[in-house]
Formats: C-alpha cells, structure tokens, sequence
C-alpha cells in the first residue's frame, strides 16, 4: 500500500511494491518516521514477523541476527516486495540496503536530509559520518600506553600526538588530509647525533609507514642532558578508513635505542567511501573504447 506521510513540515510519498532504506544516527529521527508510517512496526527487540502486512516498517529488527536469518529475511521482503507491500527498512548496514532497496532516506535532525538511488544518497551520508567521527576526534589526545617499551634511558619520549591539518589534537584523521604526529623527547644525557623516528601500522600489525629524521635529511643534534626536543612529521593522510597504532623512538644512528614506544598510541582514519586495502590512492580513472 502507498504510504503519505506528513512529517516534520514535509509531505513524504511512496508507492506500492517498493523498499525505502532509512539511514541515519541513533538520535536522528528516523524512529519517529517509521512509527509515523503506520502498519506493522518492529523495533530492535521485536520478533520477525514477516507475514504479508500493507506497510511495514523494520527498524533495525534484523541486526541482532545472524547471517541466515538475515538472508531469509531478504527473501521474505522480497516476496512482500513483490505483492505490492510498502517496507521501511532502517539499518546501519550500508551494503545490505544498497542491496535490498529501491530509493534510500537519509534522516538527520528530525527530517529528511536526502533521498533517491543509493549510489547517490549513501555517499552523501557517509561523508556526514566522516565529519562527525572527525569532529569528535578533534582536540583529543591520548596518554601513552605503549605494548612494550625500550631503550638505555639516554631519552624520555614524553608524548606522541597525532595532529589534524591545523595542528590540532586529533585521534581521527580524515583520508586526504594534511596531518601531523609530534614527538616530544627529553634527554636525560647528552646525544651527539640523535635519530627521531615513527612507525604506523594496522590494528593487526602490519607496517603501513614509517620514516626517521635520518632519512628525511633532518639533523637536530647535539642534544644537552635535560634539552627538551619536539619532532614533527608532516603528510597527507593517504590511508584507508580503519584503526591504526603509532610507534615512536629515539635512538642513535646505528640503531642503538635511547627510548622506543611500541603501538604507543592509537588513531582512526575516517572516509566518505569505503577503500579496500590500506594505502588510499585516490585513484581516477578513464575508459577508452579500443
């Protein structure tokens, strides 16, 4: 059955046969939309009562499932699709409703942000996540909690910072931006020719990045016993949205370490699309018929 809704000063339509996909933070409203809708309303602790119903609205009812279920559900809204039943369809899962829906609603504040093709709207509302994940990273920073640590003392790493494209405290970075990692180290003895350095790696371990002031051609010393030094790398964050570690040392040029913090602090990269892999490219493409 086509549903009309009026709704937060705005006249909201949708045929017969058709399944909405409604996306949107816990707090945005859609909840409000899909009571508003009439017919059969399931919550998240509902049973999965997918019997043939004119409007149903499935408001996160299928994420405590497993796959199975999941994919019988699928099938079932499909078969419902089919006899003309009008679904609403909120969910976190992007994929899932790129897959099952014909128009996606992206709820923000009480209203409806956007609303059309997934390829359209999910890139819109997965740049508004990016943005709320980076604005709540911003001038956060993090006490060192290092896996290990080691070293002959010469040295204190103090602290390690991450930084966002204006120099500011950020435990997120945003994938194409210009960020920063400060190191901040303290020499108990004097060092002729210290060597600063920083290592990036995955959650799981692998090495994504890592570089010193030796091989950037930076020399900062000799340092006197009780100096204090700040190192700052700066670059662009070509990484892909996941969550990161940072190690940090202080040591001589033959490798000798005066301080070494292991995955001392950890980060998160946040992007308006999903990139597979680590290393984002920001790839662009052309075709050409041959």
């Amino acid at each position: 059955m086509a549903i009309a809704i009026r709704w937060a000063g705005e006249d909201l339509h949708a045929p017969d046969g058709v399944i909405l996909g409604i996306v949107g933070e816990d707090d945005s409203g859609a909840r409000d939309l899909l009571r508003q809708a009439g017919g059969r309303y399931l919550g998240p602790d509902d049973a999965l009562n997918l019997s043939p119903a004119p409007v149903l609205a499935l408001d996160h009812t299928l994420s405590r499932h497993d796959d199975v279920v999941r994919a019988r559900a699928a099938a079932s809204l499909e078969r419902l699709r089919r006899i003309g039943s009008t679904i609403l369809l909120a969910s976190h899962d992007g994929e899932f409703l790129r897959e099952m829906c014909d128009e996606i609603w992206w709820v923000d504040g009480g209203r409806v942000a956007a609303r059309g093709d997934a390829a359209d709207v999910l890139p819109q509302y997965r740049r508004h996540v990016a943005r709320r994940l980076a604005d709540w990273g911003r001038g956060v920073s993090q006490p060192l909690a290092p896996a290990f640590r080691r070293g002959d003392g010469r040295a204190e790493l103090q602290s390690i910072e991450t930084l966002d494209q204006a120099g500011r405290p950020a435990v997120v970075w945003t994938s194409g931006e210009p960020v920063a990692v400060r190191v901040r180290m303290r020499y108990s003895q004097a060092v002729e020719d210290p060597v600063a350095g920083i290592m990036i790696r995955t959650r799981i371990g692998f090495e994504v990045f890592g570089t010193n002031t030796e091989l950037e051609g930076v020399r900062f010393g000799p340092c006197r016993e009780g100096e204090t030094i700040a190192v700052t790398f700066r670059f662009a964050c070509h990484l892909c949205p996941q969550q990161y570690t940072l190690t940090a040392a202080s040591h001589d040029p033959d490798g000798v370490w005066h301080d070494w913090l292991e995955d001392a602090i950890a980060f998160s990269v946040a992007d308006s699309r999903y990139t597979a892999g680590v290393a984002c490219l920001r790839a662009t493409v052309s075709v050409e018929r041959v």
